[in-house]
């Protein structure tokens, strides 16, 4: 089974989304073999809820983050980790930097969804699309396909008005639905993460 690990600073406010989104997208489009979707922090504040503002964002898109618990991002997880993304490149640097062999399975979001979605239809990628995905990504990344280096990161709405937060959470469900039918496909027309008001 793919591992997908989703990182961002506290994990309490993009990552926690992130993966309640990319939770519900997998399991919308595959029938079996499901990957496993976890989040962690680089300074994970450690047994915190998720931002009451997130939990409220999420919700909006049909995801209940309500019960999410903080953490700080474990190496063991890291190294039996399909592929690592990274909310933004300094989330993919410090894991880099502390762990230097799985470069080539860590990725920003948006970095990731313009690899995958350059690649050829996911019916090509046999029994294990994620797997196979994410490497078929690397490789077009060694190539030197650079999608749009200026917009990687996904913005971190802690601090900001409760609009920032739902901006987010718009954003990653759009961006994390995308990643899914690129590794994926779709299992019907207009499958989404979720909805807003859903």
């Amino acid at each position: 089974m793919a591992r997908v690990l989703v990182v961002c600073t506290g994990n309490v406010c993009r990552s926690p989304i992130a993966e309640g989104l990319l939770r519900a997208a997998f399991e919308a489009r595959m029938i079996r073999d499901v990957p496993e979707v976890t989040s962690a922090g680089t300074m994970g504040w450690t047994g915190s809820s998720a931002d009451p503002a997130s939990i409220r964002a999420a919700r909006e898109y049909g995801i209940d983050i309500s019960g999410h618990v903080a953490r700080r991002l474990d190496p063991d997880e890291v190294a039996r980790a399909t592929v690592i993304i990274g909310m933004a490149i300094e989330h993919v640097d410090a894991v880099v930097s502390e762990a230097p062999e799985v470069r080539s399975r860590v990725f920003t979001l948006k970095e990731l969804v313009r690899l995958v979605e350059a690649l050829p239809p996911v019916e090509r990628r046999g029994r294990d699309p994620v797997s196979n995905g994410v490497e078929a990504a690397e490789e077009l990344r060694r190539g030197g396909f650079t999608g749009n280096p200026h917009d990687l990161e996904i913005p971190d709405p802690l601090g900001m008005p409760f609009e920032a937060f739902r901006g987010v959470a718009g954003e990653l469900d759009a961006w994390c639905s995308r990643l899914v039918d690129g590794l994926v496909g779709r299992s019907h027309e207009g499958a989404a993460t979720g909805s807003a008001g859903a």
